[in-house]
């Protein structure tokens, strides 16, 4: 084969350090924006990019030249510093040292985009640990719990 042809739906989660709930209005909207904007720089395009105050759900298509691993990893980098120029209360945001990622189905797209869509609503119900395990159970990911949270 001549090509490399790729098409890979990734849905990546992770939270702010120990789930502090640093991400609320007014820059909620433009930290979405600008993950969206680092992950475009990386030839990672977005579909969406949402959350709620504690952690944030991506869902891009990773590019065929880009390693999941420093795709996660910059996006973290940039958007972490970029949101400590936000405010003083702000200084000491981290985003936590882990992450999930998930492969997604072409046809179920619409399904992962009007989840991410509607965390605020969602997140009224279910705390990020819950949501959480369900995605581990949900992709038959084996963990140990002590390593999973920070």
């Amino acid at each position: 084969m001549g090509q490399s042809l790729v098409q890979n739906y990734i849905h990546i989660v992770f939270s702010t350090k120990h789930r502090q709930p640093l991400i609320h209005p007014p820059y909620e909207q433009e930290l979405h924006a600008y993950m969206g904007g680092t992950c475009k720089s990386l030839d990672c395009p977005v579909l969406i990019v949402g959350g709620y105050t504690d952690h944030i759900h991506i869902l891009c298509m990773l590019s065929k030249k880009m390693a999941l691993m420093t795709l996660v990893q910059k996006i973290k980098a940039h958007s972490s510093k970029w949101i400590k120029t936000k405010g003083d209360s702000l200084q000491n945001f981290y985003w936590q040292d882990g992450y999930g990622a998930f492969s997604v189905n072409p046809r179920e797209v619409d399904v992962v985009i009007e989840y991410i869509k509607n965390q605020h609503e969602h997140h009224r119900k279910r705390s990020f640990k819950e949501e959480y395990r369900l995605f581990l159970k949900q992709y038959q990911v084996e963990y140990d719990e002590r390593y999973v949270w920070d």
